[in-house]
């Protein structure tokens, strides 16, 4: 049987952050540190750019966990933070619970770490729950390879729908022609090779 398409609406969308925390993120080992940071500011900065309803979360930040990675917190000041004072599962919370609620919005984009638990939970809760669900794996780190692609195939099974930051940001944009220059500079800020791109075409505008 095929799934229907269902596509991001910038009007319905909220983003998740889960567990992006200091110690947390030393355990990531399917993609490489750098880029891990950089996928996980890009959907920050995708959030932002389509001033989506965002909740930042952490679990247990006074142990071994840490704090939250300090550029999310700067670059949401006044979004709804909830540090879970032990529950695993950011779903389990009811502060959490209540924050995604409130947002109204019936499509969650959710990444954090690590994929099989801090991921995973609040997804198979958010899709039993009846919202859509989008993980954004490339902002979502785990152990390694085995561990990840396990999550994967348990999230995707329940109906998650597996996305990267740079495809969601395109689908919630729809058509260029709504901003060349803001989404150009989101992916400019984010892609080495598409500011090349970008560099291209503003000289090439300049020239016209």
């Amino acid at each position: 049987m095929t799934t229907p398409y269902v596509r991001l609406d910038k009007t319905q969308a909220a983003v998740l952050l889960v567990d992006h925390q200091a110690g947390l993120l030393s355990l990531v080992r399917d993609i490489e540190p750098d880029k891990f940071k950089n996928n996980v500011l890009a959907l920050a900065d995708l959030a932002k750019y389509f001033e989506l309803p965002t909740i930042l979360t952490t679990s247990f930040e006074t142990g071994p966990n840490g704090p939250l990675v300090p550029e999310l917190k700067e670059l949401f000041p006044d979004a709804p933070y909830i540090a879970r004072p032990g529950q695993i599962n950011a779903w389990d919370n009811e502060d959490f619970l209540a924050a995604v609620e409130a947002t109204g919005r019936k499509q969650l984009i959710i990444a954090g770490v690590v994929t099989e638990v801090c991921v995973a939970f609040p997804a198979l809760s958010a899709l039993e729950a009846g919202y859509e669900v989008f993980v954004v794996t490339d902002a979502s780190g785990t152990f390694n390879p085995l561990t990840r692609d396990a999550a994967w195939d348990r999230m995707s099974a329940a109906g998650a729908q597996l996305m990267t930051w740079f495809g969601a940001a395109c689908e919630l944009h729809r058509d260029w022609r709504n901003d060349v220059e803001g989404l150009g500079a989101l992916f400019s800020n984010h892609i080495p090779d598409y500011r090349n791109l970008i560099s291209s075409y503003s000289t090439f505008q300049g020239d016209k």
